[in-house]
């Protein structure tokens, strides 16, 4: 019989482990954590400069791992020790892609092996469940530990009316299934606009939206009331040209996915849950944030935000647009909810605009992404210490989760708060979740889930997007290993 290793010596060993697992990592790592939506720098090599505060070194406590892991059973952290290994080694991860992609995908046997392979590795760890009561158990598991869930239904962009309304069915029945759950052990819904709306309606409808801003003689008779999409430096180089007005199906199949979006709000009220609207390319951002903002003005009626926007922090205008929306929602009456995130579409971004000669969208260092999210995070906690809107701080940057602990303590935030969640994606950053827990704060999970095979070109794009994210995440690796 093999020798079982105490749990307090598993976790003890770990401290032997820094050096050798840090120096695993890729200088890619370091770019991804300029840009990733949710990343772990947890040797803060780059914020090395920065002086660190005792003060928030003691409201956000990493250090005592006994403490940090109390509620997780030892042999998953062996397991989680496991994927987070193999994921982080970048060789390892572009096989899996290039096969993933290749022509034996197209052979059953074969392709039965591999999904068989990552269902019970990468998938289990990374995703909540095939179907809404398998992310249901999945939430009531992470409960058991104090932390809450953000159940994401994984679903691909759809191109027709058809697909979107299928798409929504999905997205509803998940709202539905929450009602069987204990209160408050969902967070929030996640839902991307081109689930429910075509993508060629949200790109026409984007630049239309750009052109007005630079020509505002431009007059787009289906526009509701939203709040301000640009500032003076958002990218506008999409839009070379004078779009042609919408066609009257493109204006049907617009009124469409604003219904399908609005009929997804009111589920969500029903059920008590809010709706986070994700970010996505700067392509087609504008008509997400138009839809977004003209849903939250017909149903962010009370003290508590339904609907929640995205800002991308990794963006060079974030900064700027989250205070127009927010200074335009105060002014209405609006309570509007935010969740700030670095972002998650560099390589796509940085290509498009190099391919037009223009200057990409994006900081040009990690350093001054990191400064932009930390300020959008400033930002919001006065708004919401003033009882004004809601915040998601999605964040694996530990500096990050730190200075916004001890900032929320400043404002006089209550740690419990209905206004402030912090988030990292499900199976990644335990030691920042565990640790804004342990200090009192409301934490979620981003729940990812759906069948391994709508779900695969979802964990595709994450990890073609983000190809050094898990090499720059060393302390999950060091704590669980």
């Amino acid at each position: 019989m093999a020798n079982r290793v105490p749990r307090e010596t598993f976790l003890k060993s770990l401290r032997y482990l820094t050096s050798a697992t840090a120096s695993s990592s890729s200088p890619s790592a370091a770019v991804a954590a300029a840009v990733s939506p949710l990343i772990v720098t947890s040797d803060d090599a780059d914020l090395s400069e920065r002086p660190r505060s005792s003060r928030s070194d003691a409201l956000l406590n990493l250090d005592d791992y006994e403490k940090l892991f109390a509620t997780v059973p030892t042999a998953k952290l062996v397991r989680a020790s496991a994927n987070l290994q193999a994921s982080a080694i970048e060789p390892l991860v572009d096989f899996g892609i290039r096969l993933m992609k290749s022509r034996l995908m197209e052979m059953e046997v074969v392709r039965d092996i591999i999904l068989g392979t990552i269902r019970h590795t990468f998938y289990e760890h990374f995703c909540a469940g095939e179907d809404a009561e398998a992310a249901g158990r999945t939430v009531l598991r992470l409960r058991e530990t104090g932390i809450r869930g953000m159940l994401v239904y994984a679903l691909e962009y759809a191109t027709e009316n058809d697909a979107c309304d299928r798409n929504l069915d999905g997205f509803i029945r998940t709202v539905q299934s929450t009602k069987s759950l204990p209160s408050s052990s969902t967070s929030f819904i996640i839902v991307k606009i081109t689930a429910i709306c075509p993508m060629r309606v949200l790109e026409r409808v984007s630049d239309l939206l750009r052109w007005q801003h630079k020509d505002p003689s431009c007059h787009l008779p289906w526009k509701l009331n939203s709040f301000p999409l640009f500032s003076d430096s958002s990218p506008m180089y999409h839009t070379l040209k004078r779009p042609e007005p919408l066609s009257p199906e493109e204006e049907r199949d617009l009124q469409l996915g604003h219904e399908r979006l609005l009929k997804l709000c009111r589920e969500c009220a029903e059920a008590n849950v809010p709706l986070s609207v994700d970010a996505e390319h700067t392509a087609v951002q504008p008509a997400i944030d138009y839809l977004t903002y003209a849903s939250a003005i017909m149903r962010n009626k009370g003290s508590y935000p339904i609907v929640y926007g995205t800002i991308q922090a990794y963006l060079k205008d974030a900064k700027e647009r989250l205070l127009l929306a927010s200074e335009a929602a105060d002014k209405m009456g609006i309570p509007m909810g935010f969740k700030v995130v670095r972002g998650a579409y560099m390589s796509s971004e940085t290509k498009l605009a190099n391919s037009l000669g223009c200057d990409s969208p994006i900081h040009n260092s990690i350093q001054e992404t990191h400064d932009c999210y930390n300020d959008c995070a400033s930002f919001m906690l006065d708004r919401i210490a003033n009882g004004s809107g809601g915040l998601v701080l999605a964040t694996h940057n530990v500096e990050s989760g730190k200075m916004a602990a001890a900032k929320a303590h400043d404002v006089g935030i209550g740690k419990v708060n209905q206004r402030l969640e912090f988030a990292q994606l499900y199976g990644m950053a335990e030691s920042l979740s565990f640790g804004l827990k342990n200090a009192g704060f409301q934490v979620s999970k981003y729940m990812p889930f759906g069948p391994i095979d709508m779900v695969m070109p979802y964990l595709l794009r994450r990890a073609e997007e983000n190809r050094g994210l898990l090499s720059a995440s060393t302390v999950d690796r060091q704590l669980m290993r």
